[in-house]
């Protein structure tokens, strides 16, 4: 009797540490309030590589260029580089006019691609960019318990992935644009300085008017 009690007692209490430690699964552990759900930045290169001369690009090979362009809808956010062993200028010239309709404009420096230019070739490689969070959305938290008032699994899916989604230059997210050293502190203080500068409207005093009876 004895042993068979024993044997009860400690299968309930391998029972009972067992749902403890799945519980213990599901509880936040995260105590920053940094997202641990960050975006994630992807880059792609796609290349295609034209015939060059002397004298850049012939016509037909401007045209098969300027239609990759429009088929790989060139836009805002994309990199467009030139693999050239020749660097001749006339060559860039004319890639950066093409590129230049989508307002993109020609990269310094070309990234390593598969493959070796051949000889009177020249490859343009297109760079683009893509963020997403992955992991998102985050549930896996299974318990309501937080004894270490910790922050969900899922905090900073839903910003963090409207940001991914709505920068239009993901390569934003991993270092900001530098500026170009001009500055626009004199144009906006124009209006500042012309609200300053003006007279107060009761400055004359009041402009007498005739109070003319009414019927």
């Amino acid at each position: 009797m004895p042993i068979a009690t024993t044997r009860k007692l400690a299968g309930a209490l391998a029972l009972s540490l067992g749902v403890t430690l799945s519980a213990c699964g599901g509880i936040p552990t995260h105590r920053g309030l940094e997202s641990v759900n960050q975006p994630i930045v992807e880059r792609t290169n796609y290349t295609l590589d034209v015939a060059a001369g002397a004298g850049g690009l012939s016509v037909p090979e401007q045209q098969r260029l300027a239609g990759w362009f429009e088929a790989m809808d060139l836009r805002y956010g994309d990199r467009v580089s030139i693999e050239d062993p020749m660097m001749n200028k006339a060559t860039r010239d004319s890639i950066a006019q093409l590129a230049g309709r989508h307002g993109i404009l020609v990269q310094d420096g070309a990234p390593v691609t598969a493959g070796y230019v051949q000889p009177g070739n020249v490859r343009v490689v297109l760079t683009r960019s893509k963020a997403s969070v992955p992991g998102c959305p985050n549930w896996d938290a299974k318990s309501d318990a937080n004894p270490s008032n910790a922050t969900s699994p899922g905090y900073g899916c839903s910003i963090n992935s409207n940001m991914a989604a709505m920068i239009a230059n993901p390569e934003d997210l991993i270092k900001g644009q530098t500026g170009t050293g001009e500055t626009v502190v004199s144009t906006s203080n124009k209006a500042i300085d012309s609200y300053r500068n003006q007279a107060p409207t009761g400055e004359g005093g009041l402009k007498e008017s005739a109070t003319g009876g009414g019927s």
